[in-house]
């Protein structure tokens, strides 16, 4: 029983000394609201048009509204395929994850040069490398596949290291090439 002499509080005074009886009082007005309309607990008002819904989403209210939050990487793929970026973007996966790609060793030894369409260039630091990377082709190409995505490269064009030049100054007379000059 309260006090008689103690004075009786305001209801603002209520609500500020126990926030969980404001939201325990707000969940039961709701609920009541819920049941006078005839819903049960879990059940959405299909009183609502499918314009009503349209109407919401426009002006930046309700259920699937243009402020509600989403996920970050479904509005980063929304935002690359708006622009066009998505080959730019796989292109660029290529060459970021090229040491997982083709593994460390390879990748010390192999670099990627560019892109052409689809076909990639890569250049070998020795003659062995090249060789090796040309026997490695298919399998790049499939592992590319797997972690990129199909399509994105189709061919892998190798070079090797830059051969010697015989030219000398810089002039140059037309000839018939480098010949044994060894004696």
């Amino acid at each position: 029983m309260p006090d008689p002499e103690e004075p009786a509080e305001t209801a603002g005074e209520a609500e500020s000394a126990d926030p969980l009886a404001a939201a325990a009082d707000a969940l039961a007005r709701a609920r009541s609201n819920a049941r006078s309309r005839g819903l049960r607990p879990g059940q959405t008002d299909r009183r609502r048009t499918a314009a009503d819904a349209l109407a919401q989403r426009r002006s930046g209210t309700g259920e699937g509204a243009a402020r509600d939050p989403r996920l970050l990487d479904t509005e980063v793929d929304r935002l690359v395929s708006s622009r066009g970026w998505s080959t730019d973007v796989q292109v660029g996966a290529v060459i970021g994850r090229w040491t997982t790609i083709v593994g460390p060793e390879v990748a010390s030894h192999v670099q990627p040069l560019g892109f052409d369409g689809t076909v990639l260039t890569v250049q070998a630091d020795s003659t062995a490398w090249a060789t090796q990377m040309r026997l490695l082709t298919h399998s790049v190409l499939t592992r590319i596949e797997t972690e990129v995505g199909a399509g994105v490269v189709t061919e892998i064009t190798v070079r090797g290291p830059a051969a010697p030049s015989w030219r000398k100054g810089r002039l140059r007379a037309q000839g018939r090439g480098p010949r044994d000059t060894y004696g």
